[in-house]
């Protein structure tokens, strides 16, 4: 098996103090090797989102140890995390979080704006990048002039651009009608795919995580159920 690009070994995540803390995450321990598409799969309050918000530099662990593309994230800096999202991370989210009042080149262009790629260079990924995944048709277009499978697209052609070593996805089809997630869903998963990489998706949808995941990390108060 391949070393894990991802490993976790007692992270706790409290949130308040003293006895008014409350444990979102309770001393999770797993192993996720490099290119292996795995769902996070739990109910609301389970601690899923709150996992995938750690992995992905947005917050720090209160305890344990979480390493990420060989970087153990509990011991970087702010300016270190910002780096190393940028370098390693690809962020697809459920309300895209796209800028409305740029094009959808524009927005695919962003994170190799704020990587420093000339200009010339980001243009060109941009195109390449909106082609792959159907939008070369759209790159002059804004967000409100797009469907929301369409932005979603978008979204997934941000989060790739930069080649990130893992793509996060957080309820990826949660504002997408039941035939725009499926095509969405068969184009992520097609995109990380051809590129090896690896794929973490945040859900409680089980047919979902059935349909797409080669492994299934269920979650419920915190913990791992049934852990490997």
């Amino acid at each position: 098996m391949p070393d894990p690009i991802i490993a976790a070994r007692g992270v706790e995540k409290l949130y308040g103090n003293g006895t008014s803390a409350v444990a979102a995450l309770a001393g999770l321990s797993f192993d996720i090797p490099a290119g292996q598409r795995v769902a996070i799969l739990g109910k609301s309050g389970s601690g899923k989102s709150t996992l995938m918000n750690l992995i992905g530099g947005l917050d720090t662990p209160t305890a344990g140890a979480l390493t990420v593309a060989g970087r153990s994230l509990g011991s970087l800096t702010r300016r270190q995390l910002a780096d190393y999202r940028l370098a390693s991370i690809g962020f697809v989210f459920q309300s895209f979080h796209l800028i409305a009042s740029k094009t959808a080149a524009e927005n695919v262009e962003l994170p190799l704006a704020l990587a420093g790629r000339p200009v010339a260079d980001r243009r060109r990924a941009a195109r390449e990048m909106l082609g792959a995944v159907g939008l070369g048709h759209r790159l002059g277009h804004h967000p409100p002039q797009l469907s929301g499978g369409e932005c979603q697209r978008v979204a997934v052609a941000r989060a790739l651009v930069n080649r990130p070593a893992v793509l996060l996805a957080d309820e990826p089809t949660g504002n997408l009608d039941s035939a725009s997630a499926a095509a969405v869903m068969d184009l992520l998963f097609a995109q990380v795919r051809d590129r090896n990489m690896t794929l973490v998706v945040v859900t409680h949808d089980e047919e979902l995580a059935e349909r797409y995941a080669e492994r299934i990390i269920r979650m419920a108060d915190g913990r791992i159920l049934d852990p490997e």
